[in-house]
């Protein structure tokens, strides 16, 4: 057991130990579980808990071959999984895109204030005027039914085949940086080009998340392979921890949304 947390971090151990009850219990009843929509550290997480030397497999689904948020199905060996066994449904939200501009946080807010958990949606998908939304299937008619408006804004949803969820475009530059510690908060200093006293308190206010998770402490260390979200100022990911410089700083690349 402590094999596998010595991967992950201390506040991962209760994910961990629920992905291995899924585990046991596709042990136990021979028969697949599937998980709510997961984000990719979670993702992560999941695969390297089932491993692949074993009698149980897990794949990954979320529309189609490149989507953020997936669900997991995990499986005994016999079993051949076929995309309706991840219970994905795709809706295209109807509004009136002449006069209205609808942005993810709106759709995504509005959604939660249906009392649904994020776990339920998968990605969300906004190209010019076309907006999309995964959601696990079982809670499709319930949002047919009560999914009506955006904020202001009357809307209505269309189910539509997996196969016509728009692509997702998101270019990114990569940086070579270099940062006195690996603290949260001169980390996100350094790639954003803000000062740290600008940066501190969107930390302490939640306004920042790694590997999807709010963390509201500066101190917060960072690692190799997190992926970093400032709210107003877009994602990045840290993909590698070089070590340290002559002058004593940590040398990092940095792949950042343009």
């Amino acid at each position: 057991m402590d094999q596998i947390y010595q991967h992950f971090r201390g506040e991962e151990r209760h994910f961990i130990d629920q992905v291995l009850e899924w585990k046991e219990t596709v042990q136990n009843q021979y028969s697949p579980k599937l998980s709510d929509f997961l984000d990719p550290r979670e993702q992560e997480i999941v695969a390297s808990v089932i491993g692949e030397n074993s009698d149980v497999k897990v794949s990954f689904l979320g529309g189609v071959e490149v989507t953020e948020r997936k669900r997991a199905l995990i499986y005994p060996d016999y079993f051949l999984p076929e995309q309706e066994d991840f219970k994905l449904t795709l809706f295209e939200i109807q509004y009136a895109s002449k006069f209205i501009n609808l942005q993810h946080r709106q759709v995504l807010g509005s959604l939660m204030s249906l009392g649904l958990k994020r776990s339920k949606f998968g990605d969300i998908r906004i190209n010019q005027d076309i907006v999309q939304l995964v959601c696990a299937s079982e809670i499709a008619e319930y949002l047919k039914a009560n999914f009506q408006e955006i904020g202001r804004a009357k809307i209505s949803l269309k189910e539509i085949g997996l196969n016509k969820l728009i692509p997702q475009i998101e270019e990114m530059q990569e940086l070579i940086m270099t940062v006195s510690s690996l603290r949260l908060d001169v980390v996100c200093s350094g790639i954003y080009n803000i000062s740290r006293q600008k940066i501190q308190p969107l930390i302490t206010n939640g306004l920042v998340k790694v590997n999807w998770k709010t963390v509201d402490s500066v101190s917060f260390e960072c690692r190799d392979g997190d992926t970093l979200s400032v709210r107003g100022y877009g994602r990045s990911e840290i993909t590698a921890v070089e070590g340290k410089t002559k002058k004593d700083k940590w040398r990092l690349i940095v792949n950042k949304q343009k």
